[in-house]
């Protein structure tokens, strides 16, 4: 298959307020590392508002709602807090993602499968207040089809279980997930939903992804975060984005 349309590239600025948080000071500013993002080709801003607020707090939200141009996709666990700060200001996506407090960063996908009945309730009022809503699944097939079921507009893709095989240099289990992440997209693709990556994405492992004909954006922010510390910002995501462009184009990864 031939590749659908430009890949997107949403920046999540989550570990911007992470350094900030750690100081409890004013800065770094997310809403600065947004538009900073923007002014680089960024095509989204992703932010996941934690209900234990260890890093995005509520007024960063009210402040990149105030203040970005791009579209803000909101990651939110699927409570009902969080459901209400949604709808309050209907920002242009909302990924609903698994949480626990003990965890580091998202362990994996949501389980929809699970709870399908009340995930349906659940998204739908931020449907019909205009967002589109994302579910972040990992690479199973009844995963996406209960996504599909449940009717949400896109379904994110967890690339960490393939990022971290090869980081850790056991490439057949990366070739095996990044097989499953493959899978995953083209059934996606043939259900009507949008297909979105990403979860521990770095200059290594994106190409392979990218170049997915199915796959529209990739939400990344960590290493982009971390390779902002040597390169700033701005160049970070100016390589990101030629690695990105280089796959899709040529339709094949690493």
């Amino acid at each position: 298959m031939r590749p659908i349309g430009r890949l997107r590239l949403g920046v999540n600025i989550d570990h911007v307020a992470t350094v900030r948080n750690a100081r409890g000071s004013a800065y770094p500013d997310p809403v600065r590392a947004a538009e900073i993002a923007q002014e680089a080709g960024a095509d989204g801003i992703t932010a996941h508002l934690r209900e234990d607020r260890r890093h995005i707090s509520d007024t960063d939200i009210e402040r990149l709602m105030a203040h970005l141009t791009l579209p803000l996709n909101l990651e939110m666990a699927a409570t009902s807090e969080m459901q209400r700060i949604a709808l309050r200001h209907r920002p242009h996506a909302v990924c609903i993602v698994p949480e626990k407090r003990e965890e580091r960063t998202t362990e994996g996908g949501l389980d929809v499968s699970r709870e399908e009945s009340r995930l349906a309730d659940f998204i739908s009022p931020l449907a019909g207040a205009g967002c589109r809503v994302s579910i972040f699944v990992a690479a199973d097939s009844w995963q996406v089809e209960a996504a599909h079921r449940i009717g949400a507009a896109v379904v994110e893709l967890h690339t960490g279980a393939y990022c971290d095989a090869w980081t850790e240099g056991r490439f057949d289990d990366a070739k095996d997930e990044l097989l499953r992440l493959r899978t995953a997209s083209a059934l996606a693709h043939t259900l009507g939903l949008e297909v979105h990556a990403g979860h521990g994405l770095t200059y290594d492992t994106v190409k392979s992804v990218a170049a997915f004909p199915e796959v529209m954006e990739l939400n990344i922010g960590h290493f982009l975060i971390g390779e902002a510390i040597f390169l700033g910002l701005a160049e970070a995501i100016h390589e990101m984005r030629r690695l990105m462009d280089e796959a899709r184009s040529s339709g094949a990864g690493p």
